[in-house]
């Protein structure tokens, strides 16, 4: 859980050690820290389009005058941790084409452990036809050799089926493309990392691309939708909107912390697709304590009724059940039947278990 700049500002002026500071700040005065919000990461554009003459890579002066290990530093200060990205190529994606790690990985490590990261984004960019596990087993491999404790994120698109082997490597792999901020990409998106459940658990995660959550081109009901279904998914939540501007429902959203703990439950089950018909999706995930979440998708442009049973989802036989309404904060007692009237892109997501 956490923050990417990307979503919000791709390379633009705005991405600087200002703006990252403040979000870590947000983080802490806006209690995203207390709900589970812990990495702050840097995407592109963070460094000189050139390396220095002994090979290492030079943070933009202009974008960040003190340097890396500063910013590093004031995130560590507030009890945070601090991320960055390069690419498994020898170019970074954006077109200005950044230095990438492919055959500096171990030089490239050694600079970010000093300069105190604790999370690496590896894209899949400019990588010249290079063999994907062999590129990405160098750069794991670098990491552990620094000895410093390194997230690694393996961003390489779901080209080479990372799910089958991503998780000797890392602890999350994308499963598709880049996430755009629109409803049609949130939901292709969603669709082809369900099919992925069985290779999540903890520690291995599949990673539907960050949060658009805030960015303003989706509705309200759409984003509750996105960050619904990434929680079901058992998905990182790296949040993609630049917090210094987000409104009040944005934040009601990002800061639920009863869907939040959807998302971080130690049994770190992904969701499973029990039905789909017609644009009625029905979606199950199992938690730790025995209960169930549930996830009453409307994927139609109308409102539709959906429901389901408890034993469907993988509830036992019981007298009754409690259903706990996520969004509503608001319990009710059920038979067994789990139903709603869902609104046109929206999503009821609910936590049912059995009555003692």
């Amino acid at each position: 859980m956490g923050f990417n700049n990307w979503n919000t500002t791709h390379c633009g002026p705005e991405f600087n050690e200002e703006m990252v500071k403040g979000i870590a700040d947000i983080f802490v005065e806006k209690g995203l820290k207390d709900a589970g919000y812990e990495y702050v990461n840097l995407d592109d554009c963070w460094a000189l389009p050139v390396r220095d003459v002994n090979g290492k890579l030079v943070p933009d002066p202009k974008r960040f005058p003190n340097g890396i290990k500063a910013v590093a530093d004031y995130v560590h200060s507030k009890g945070l941790k601090f991320g960055i990205y390069t690419s498994a190529g020898t170019k970074t994606c954006n077109v200005n084409g950044f230095p990438g790690g492919l055959g500096h990985e171990k030089s490239d490590a050694q600079q970010f452990a000093d300069w105190g990261v604790d999370y690496l984004k590896y894209d899949n960019c400019y990588n010249w036809g290079v063999d994907a596990q062999k590129r990405y087993t160098d750069m794991a491999n670098a990491l552990k050799e620094t000895g410093r404790p390194i997230v690694y994120s393996i961003c390489e698109w779901g080209e080479n089926k990372p799910w089958e082997w991503a998780g000797d490597l890392g602890q999350l792999w994308r499963t598709t493309g880049d996430i755009s901020d629109s409803w049609d990409s949130m939901l292709s998106i969603m669709k082809a990392n369900l099919e992925l459940d069985e290779y999540a658990g903890p520690g291995r995660w599949n990673d539907p691309d960050m949060l658009e959550v805030g960015n303003g081109a989706m509705t309200d009901t759409e984003y509750r939708t996105h960050f619904s279904m990434w929680s079901i998914m058992a998905a990182p939540l790296l949040i993609g909107s630049d917090l210094r501007h987000a409104d009040e429902a944005t934040m009601e959203i990002l800061g639920n912390r009863e869907v939040i703990a959807v998302d971080q439950d130690p049994l770190g089950k992904q969701g499973k697709v029990i039905s789909q018909h017609d644009g009625r999706w029905v979606v199950s995930k199992e938690m730790q304590d025995g209960s169930r979440v549930v996830a009453l998708f409307n994927e139609t442009d109308k409102q539709v009724k959906i429901s389901t049973k408890a034993t469907d989802v993988g509830l036992p036989v019981a007298d009754s059940y409690t259903v706990r309404d996520l969004w509503k904060h608001a319990d009710s007692t059920s038979n067994g039947a789990i139903s709603a009237d869902v609104p046109a892109h929206g999503t009821v997501l609910v936590r049912v278990a059995p009555q003692q």
